[in-house]
C-alpha cells in the first residue's frame, strides 16, 4: 500500500523573545500509508503536538518537509481535517451550521451541504440535536460535532490531538469505539496523538513511540488486534503484552525527561 503522508527530516526549534532557543523536535522521518490509523504516544511535552501542527500546516518545520500525496504542505488546507482536545466549535452556530461550515466556505451547493451534514450527524449519533448550540451539549457531544465537521469536508487525512483527553472515562471509551467504527466505514487515514497507553493500542494499526524532548520517533510497533474492536479486547493477552512493552518504553522516556 502506498505512503500517503511522508515526514522527511522534520525538526522544530523555538526561539524565545530573549533569544533562548529550545529544540522541540529532532529530525523526524516517518511514513503513513493510506487508510492507516497511527497513534503517536509519548510523555508530555515531547513534541507530539508540534509534529501534528506541522502536518496540519499550523506551524512550520525548522528543517525538513512534509508531503501529502507527493505535494509539500505549506499551510492549512481542506485536505487535512483537524480535531483538537478543546472543543473548537463556533459558539454562535448551531450543530448543523458548525458541521456545514467548511462546505459553505468551499461554496458547495446548499443541497450537497445538507446531505453531507445529515450523513455525518447520523454517523456520530447526533440526530435530533441539529439545532442545538454547543453550550447546550455535553463535552462528548461537542467532540462528536467536531469529528463530524472534520469528516464532512472529506479530508485525505484526519489529524487528532488528544481529542478525548478532556472526557470522562466512560464517554472516552464510547468515543474511541465510535471513531474506530467511522474509520473502518470511511476508509480514512488517521494520525492520532495521545499520552494514554490503552488508547494508543486500542485505536491503532501502528503506534509510533516518541522520545522525551527534543522528540524523535524512537520505535514503531504494529498492533495486530482484530477488527471491529470492542473494549473487551483490552483484557486479552495480546493487548496486555503490548501494554507492558509500551509502558516500559514510556517509563524510560519519562525518566529521561525528568533527568534533563
Amino acid at each position: 500500500m502506498s505512503n500517503q503522508l511522508s515526514i522527511r527530516g522534520v525538526s522544530r526549534t523555538f526561539t524565545s523573545p530573549g533569544g533562548q532557543s529550545t529544540q522541540a523536535l529532532q529530525p523526524v522521518d516517518f511514513e503513513v500509508r493510506k487508510n492507516d490509523f497511527v497513534t503517536i504516544l509519548g510523555p508530555s511535552g515531547c513534541g507530539k503536538s508540534t509534529l501534528l501542527r506541522i502536518v496540519a500546516g499550523l506551524d512550520y518545520p525548522t528543517s525538513g518537509q512534509v508531503l501529502l500525496d507527493g505535494q509539500t504542505i505549506e499551510g492549512p488546507g481542506a485536505d487535512r481535517g483537524m480535531v483538537f482536545q478543546s472543543y473548537t466549535l463556533f459558539p454562535w452556530l448551531n450543530i448543523e451550521q458548525n458541521i456545514r461550515f467548511g462546505l459553505r466556505e468551499r461554496n458547495l451547493p446548499e443541497a450537497q451541504q445538507k446531505e453531507r451534514a445529515d450523513y455525518f450527524i447520523a454517523k456520530v449519533g447526533l440526530r435530533g440535536f441539529e439545532q442545538h448550540f454547543p453550550k447546550q451539549l455535553s463535552g462528548g457531544m461537542q467532540q462528536r460535532t467536531a469529528i463530524a465537521r472534520a469528516l464532512a469536508n472529506d479530508p485525505k487525512i484526519l489529524l487528532m490531538d488528544e481529542p478525548f483527553g478532556a472526557l470522562d472515562n466512560q464517554t472516552r471509551v464510547l468515543m474511541q469505539e465510535l471513531l474506530l467504527g467511522i474509520w473502518e466505514a470511511e476508509q480514512k487515514t488517521v494520525l492520532f496523538v495521545t499520552h494514554d497507553i490503552d488508547e494508543a493500542i486500542f485505536m491503532a494499526s501502528r503506534v509510533a513511540v516518541f522520545s522525551a524532548r527534543p522528540g524523535r520517533i524512537k520505535s514503531e510497533i504494529a498492533v495486530d488486534l482484530p477488527h471491529p474492536r470492542h473494549y473487551t479486547v483490552k483484557t486479552t493477552p495480546a493487548f496486555m503484552e503490548l501494554k507492558a512493552r509500551l509502558t516500559e518504553e514510556i517509563r524510560a522516556e519519562s525518566m529521561a525527561a525528568a533527568d534533563h
